[in-house]
């Protein structure tokens, strides 16, 4: 499970132009509003990730007015998203830690998100059928979240010198195809969903003869890719039709992502199209700021892309981070 909210080290103060009472306060590669004099330098406080839902309870209470939300996928609670406040970007929420004395004893990095009983946030992904669930995801099949890099900062300098590539992030529900032991399947992000044609999770078999292709193929494969076109979230890329976008090949056999190269040829050998690349480098060498540059900019719709994914050019999983169009969250709406 994500987590939401940790126990984080201040790292920084800076002002806020023409505001007396409000700075930011700098966590991890985040920045958020608060108010003057709140937090100083080294101070230890809970951070709330952008897309937590915090459960009604008077520390909150100063949230009603812009983050009250009540609806039939959530329930009632605030929601914590990316605003702009007196021209600064705002990402997360950030409060003292001496306003929770149930977290006495957590140290920095700490995990409290069960504790402060914080869901994240759910948009439905899809007005799609997606299928009937038969179960979990099977054991062994990967997640395929991404980690913000704002969240883990260090992953830069893991990468820095290496051979990468930046990927663009498509807008849509993430689908995983699998073939193990003659044996073919389909899961969304979570589950696991019964063979039947009209299924949305089911469709890049049915659309491109996966069936066929993989028993043929002669490899046990997870193949993970974004589903994306009418229907599903907003369909930013206004496609006709449905298509799928790998973006993780999986060699189940040696329980290893393939390289980007070998990824290529596996999805060109399939009939499968790949995650458009934008970039592809000998010595990776972005800092966080020239990320968040590159993560803005349009889909060939016109509409603001949802980011980018930048990764290790050999092994893909070894260090792998998203990077969001600040842009695109900005415009969000619920």
């Amino acid at each position: 499970m994500r987590s939401l909210v940790t126990i984080q080290r201040v790292k920084m103060i800076s002002t806020i132009p023409d505001s007396d009472f409000l700075e930011l306060a700098h966590v991890l590669g985040w920045q958020c509003v608060a108010k003057k004099g709140e937090f100083k330098e080294g101070d230890l406080g809970v951070y709330f990730e952008v897309d937590s839902f915090l459960p009604e309870d008077e520390r909150y209470e100063f949230l009603r007015n812009s983050s009250y939300r009540d609806n039939e996928d959530n329930g009632k609670g605030f929601r914590i998203r990316t605003a702009k406040m007196r021209g600064q970007l705002s990402q997360g929420l950030l409060l003292p830690l001496e306003k929770f004395p149930e977290l006495v004893g957590a140290g920095e990095g700490v995990d409290v998100t069960e504790k402060l009983n914080v869901k994240k946030w759910y948009i439905p992904e899809t007005s799609n059928p997606g299928g009937t669930i038969i179960g979990e995801r099977p054991h062994g099949i990967p997640a395929s979240d991404e980690i913000r890099i704002q969240s883990e900062p260090e992953l830069l300098e893991k990468l820095s010198g290496k051979p990468y590539y930046i990927t663009t992030k498509m807008d849509g529900t993430s689908g995983i195809v699998y073939y193990i032991d003659g044996e073919i399947g389909c899961c969304s992000r979570n589950k696991e969903i019964k063979d039947e044609e009209g299924a949305l999770y089911w469709l890049p078999v049915y659309k491109y003869g996966l069936k066929e292709k993989l028993a043929n193929y002669g490899k046990n494969l997870v193949l993970t890719g974004e589903i994306c076109g009418p229907g599903i979230q907003k369909n930013k890329l206004r496609m006709a039709e449905i298509e799928w976008f790998v973006f993780d090949v999986k060699d189940w056999d040696s329980n290893k992502y393939l390289p980007y190269e070998e990824a290529c040829k596996v999805c060109k050998d399939l009939g499968l199209s790949i995650v458009p690349l934008e970039e592809q480098g000998e010595k990776f060498a972005y800092n966080l700021e020239e990320l968040l540059e590159k993560a803005r900019g349009k889909y060939p719709s016109g509409l603001d892309k949802e980011g980018i994914v930048v990764r290790d050019l050999m092994a893909p999983k070894a260090t792998s981070f998203k990077v969001l169009n600040n842009d695109a969250l900005l415009k969000e709406k619920d």
